[in-house]
Formats: structure tokens, C-alpha cells, sequence
């Protein structure tokens, strides 16, 4: 089993990572041609880019303009990122072997690096996926990347012995994936509360509960994805009659 996260947004640069293990990013060249086109644009550029204030937009003309392809001084994605996600997935409380467990069996997505293990290093950076940038290989990342996040994940599920891709990414990045050119079959658990009377996917609640999902996963060692099934953190179940081969529903009802 392999899993998929999205990144996220905002960062913790400022709380001190729990190991020095790390490692360096596969496509750390295709990061820099796209780094080299970034730098292209002005801070107001940028803003219209991904429709970011004055004070992010030059925060980030900065930052490109002082990333490096050298990551000594970069931080573990897993310890940088610092979204809902990842405060479910709280990389920083697990045990060496359940951090070890998400080294191998987690991949992180993203708009800069295509693909990340957990404890890869990464400088300070903003690049959705989703963002239409234009560059020599097409019109937005989704085209800058093309097959290669898709042919990584079948290297890593070979070389994982995994036989199946556990979706916990948002749209948005996993549309960077390429499912009819993966080896393995794609699993996506979805997330559900009760509100107004009715079950739907809340946001907020839906990302943290990818990241507790993840941990589970981490914490259990679990590599037949069906043992997920049995992830009942904060509430969730799962909701046999209303799933699929390919989708998961869980579900849980609080108090309104």
C-alpha cells in the first residue's frame, strides 16, 4: 500500500524538526526550471498569479529568488508543511519506525517538487498545483509534470511491493496523477460529517481527517490497505453500504 498526500499552504519554518534524518528530492532539476520561470515575474505578477496580497507576493519573489538547488539548509517536508493535513498527521509525535513506515509508504505531491518523501528536504515556497503557469512544456504544472509523478509512483509501488495507491490527496493535486497509467489500483477515502441534516464533505474536517487517516496507517503499520477500514479516529466510520471498490466513505455525526 502507498499513500498520497496534498501540501500545504502555510509553513512552520521556526519549530525545530525531531530527527536529522533527510533526504533529497527526486526532480530537483524540473524544480529549477520552474523556479528560473517564477522568477520571470514581479511581486504584482505574482499576486495576479495565485491571487495573493502585496506582503505574500514579495515574501515569495524573495524566496524564489534565494532557492537553491542545495537543501543543506532546507527543512523535511513532513516538518515544514503546516496545513490541516498535517496537524492531523502530526509528524512530529511519531516514534522513529512509524516516521520510518511514512518514509517508505507516504508521497507527498506538490506543484515545486512533483513528488516528495517525507523527509525530503525543502526551502520556503508557494506553487500550487493548480496554478496556470505557463512554462516551455505547456500551459499550467499539470503539463510541466505530465507522466512523471505517475511513473514515480509505479517505481515506488514496485520497489514497495505495494499493491494498491490510497488517494489521500485533494483534487486539485491528485489530478497531477495519472490513473490509467498507474501499475496499481486506486483506493479514495472520503470523509463526511452530518450538518443541516445531511452528510457532506467539510473541508476543513475532511483534510485533517486525510492526515489522521495517514497516521493511523503510521502508527499501525499498515500495509493492506483493507485494515484501513477499521479507522475510527475522532468519530469517523466506515460506512460499508454506501462505498465501492474504489471509494471509501466515512462518516461521523456530532452534536450541531
Amino acid at each position: 500500500m502507498l499513500i498520497v498526500l496534498s501540501p500545504a499552504k502555510s509553513l512552520d519554518l521556526e519549530t525545530p524538526p525531531t530527527t536529522k534524518l533527510h533526504t533529497e528530492p527526486d526532480f530537483l532539476d524540473h524544480s529549477a526550471q520552474l523556479i528560473t520561470r517564477l522568477r520571470e515575474f514581479s511581486p504584482a505578477q505574482i499576486g495576479e498569479l495565485m491571487d495573493l496580497s502585496d506582503n505574500l507576493s514579495a515574501l515569495n519573489v524573495a524566496r524564489y529568488a534565494s532557492w537553491t538547488h542545495d537543501t543543506a539548509e532546507g527543512r523535511q517536508a513532513v516538518m515544514a508543511f503546516n496545513g490541516d493535513v498535517y496537524g492531523g498527521l502530526d509528524a512530529r509525535s511519531l516514534k522513529p519506525a512509524q516516521l520510518a513506515y511514512a518514509q517508505s509508504r507516504i508521497r507527498i505531491l506538490s506543484g515545486l517538487y512533483g513528488m516528495l518523501r517525507p523527509l525530503d528536504l525543502i526551502h520556503p515556497h508557494r506553487l500550487e498545483m493548480g496554478t496556470r503557469l505557463s512554462n516551455p512544456r505547456g500551459k499550467d504544472l499539470y503539463a510541466f509534470w505530465g507522466e512523471t509523478i505517475t511513473r514515480a509512483l509505479n517505481q515506488t509501488a514496485a520497489e514497495q511491493g505495494a499493491e494498491t495507491l490510497v488517494n489521500l490527496a485533494s483534487e486539485e493535486y491528485f489530478k497531477s496523477v495519472k490513473p490509467k497509467l498507474l501499475d496499481v489500483p486506486v483506493i479514495t477515502p472520503q470523509f463526511e460529517d452530518w450538518k443541516n441534516g445531511k452528510y457532506k464533505i467539510i473541508s476543513f474536517y475532511a483534510k485533517r481527517a486525510r492526515g489522521l487517516m495517514a497516521r493511523f496507517a503510521a502508527v499501525k503499520g499498515i500495509t493492506d490497505p483493507q485494515k484501513l477500514k477499521k479507522f475510527n479516529v475522532d468519530g469517523y466510520a466506515y460506512v460499508k453500504k454506501d462505498s465501492d471498490d474504489s471509494t471509501w466513505i466515512f462518516r461521523r455525526k456530532v452534536a450541531e
